[in-house]
């Protein structure tokens, strides 16, 4: 059970680290398709350079070893915004399979991820 679960925590890890680190440095460096996809929901382009940004040092945080809490904001971080791309997809008006699929997949990584990482990923509580 447990190489199971460090499989899947592996591999759901990679996923998410991939697609965020790639959508965060997209979006920091401002590509037409980023620029023309927030523009269609709404967000003004300075909101590219922050959601990346923080993107970035998300991938860095669940990446690095120690830094427990750390990493339970960057994951909730991922959750929020990952759900919150679906939400805003759907209240613009896109109801699209590709404007929804990416953020729904990467929320299941997420969840995977977190729930999965090994104990020396996870603060403890004593008591």
């Amino acid at each position: 059970m447990e190489k199971r679960n460090k499989i899947i925590y592996w591999v759901a890890t990679a996923l998410l680290a991939i697609g965020m680190l790639q959508s965060g440095v997209f979006a920091v460096l401002r590509t037409k398709q980023w620029v023309d996809l927030v523009g269609g929901l709404g967000y003004p382009v300075y909101f590219l350079t922050i959601l990346g940004t923080w993107k970035i040092l998300g991938v860095i945080a669940i990446l690095i070893p120690r830094f427990k809490l750390l990493k339970e904001w960057a994951y909730a971080g991922f959750f929020f915004a990952m759900t919150g791309a679906i939400a805003s997809h759907l209240a613009s008006g896109d109801h699209s399979i590709k404007g929804i699929i990416g953020p729904f997949f990467q929320t299941i990584f997420i969840i995977l991820s977190w729930y999965f990482r090994p104990v020396d990923r996870k603060i403890s509580s004593v008591g």
